[in-house]
């Protein structure tokens, strides 16, 4: 008799996303959901909530087509610098401005992966601080100053 096998890793994980998506779910119907035209101060967290479960389920139902998949050890390399990325962000963007500290920013996240090579950190680093700029300083008409007084002469 053939006995049922799962992958582990998606069987876990799809469980907490749909726990935790029923749990959020469930907070957010204690406000007020509104409609989709009127939102109320619910309707977003019950959308996401929505969303994670059905994440969780297709993660669950992956689960039943893989034979298991061994987890390998822990990311510390991936961890630090994702990390450390936006700590450098939040501590030099008062005084760096808006653009050196998001190219700081990409450029130490661009290390988490070690097929990242320093020109190729440069240029999308590049890439998503001028992007970024545009978007949100210009197109989006947000105050930010975009050098800021460490680098004023």
């Amino acid at each position: 008799m053939n006995s049922l096998k799962f992958d582990r890793t998606n069987l876990i994980c799809g469980l907490i996303f749909v726990g935790l998506g029923i749990f959020f779910a469930l907070q957010s119907l204690d406000l007020e959901l509104g409609t989709a035209f009127r939102m109320g101060p619910g309707y977003f967290p019950f959308i996401l909530a929505l969303a994670l479960i059905l994440f969780g389920g297709i993660i669950l139902l992956q689960s039943l087509r893989v034979v298991h998949e061994a987890i390998s050890g822990i990311a510390w390399r991936g961890m630090l610098f994702i990390l450390a990325a936006p700590i450098l962000f939040g501590i030099t963007v008062r005084g760096l401005g808006f653009a050196p500290s998001l190219f700081i920013c990409a450029f130490v996240a661009c290390f988490a992966s070690t097929r990242m090579k320093p020109p190729a950190a440069v240029a999308l680093s590049a890439a998503v601080t001028v992007f970024s700029v545009l978007v949100f300083t210009y197109g989006l008409g947000l105050p930010f100053r975009i050098f800021g007084p460490w680098l004023s002469y």
